[in-house]
């Protein structure tokens, strides 16, 4: 993915009541799990994957249910020592993040949280507090992989953001083409694209849920065209 125009990576921990993600997302969960996925082997899959890239920032992306199995301390560790940088955790909100954030910030894990168009400015600098990394902002008011806010909608949100944080500012939820990418880079720092990739995937799986010859191949073209977007709007804007 890095090859093909991948900043950062956003690796989901599967869980079982995904309740952000919409239906492409859940039925990417469903099938991980019942291929046997779980928080360690996730873990697994990223110190496999520093064997060869040790630069591409990966961020976790998960529910809080499952690093409070795990043992937050022992899941920050564990985490931090595979090579993960950061944890989006979609259910847990600062006021309810305090059993994570000590140990995070002792592994050297940035911690990133979820604002929306209904956060408002009372609440915002209680979000930011604790934020590291960068900010993600969703775009929409509902599930992942469903309707798109439009551009002017999220220019206006990104500049008020800007006005609290000079974090860098992520915004997904609702962005599947190039072109929405493009749309998105032009006043954001990224643009978060996972249920467009899911899908792909799905696209290139045979009857029994295993991968077509085509599978590798069909989602790194989709990347390669989400990075050109977002590059080419980059250089417009320069």
């Amino acid at each position: 993915m890095p090859e093909a125009g991948a900043d950062l990576i956003e690796l989901g921990l599967p869980f079982s009541d995904p309740m952000a993600d919409g239906p492409s997302i859940q039925a990417g969960s469903e099938r991980a799990l019942k291929a046997g996925a779980s928080a360690k082997k996730t873990l697994e899959m990223v110190r496999q994957f520093r064997k060869d890239d040790n630069g591409t920032p990966l961020i976790l992306m998960g529910y809080y249910n499952p690093i409070y199995v795990y043992g937050t301390e022992a899941f920050a560790h564990d985490a931090a020592n595979a090579g993960v940088d950061g944890l989006i955790i979609a259910d847990l909100p600062p006021e309810e993040a305090g059993e994570l954030l000590g140990p995070a910030k002792d592994n050297g894990l940035r911690l990133v949280f979820l604002t929306a168009p209904t956060t408002d400015d009372g609440r915002l600098p209680r979000v930011l507090e604790h934020a590291s990394g960068f900010i993600y902002y969703v775009s929409i008011t509902g599930i992942t992989g469903t309707k798109s806010a439009d551009a002017a909608h999220i220019r206006q949100a990104v500049e008020r953001l800007r006005r609290h944080t000079d974090l860098p500012i992520a915004v997904g939820f609702g962005i599947k083409t190039p072109e929405q990418a493009a749309e998105v880079a032009e006043v954001a720092d990224a643009a978060v694209v996972g249920s467009a990739l899911v899908d792909r995937i799905a696209e290139n799986l045979d009857s029994d849920g295993a991968p077509g010859p085509g599978l590798v191949d069909a989602a790194l073209g989709l990347v390669r065209d989400l990075s050109e977007g977002v590059r080419n709007a980059r250089k417009e804007a320069a």
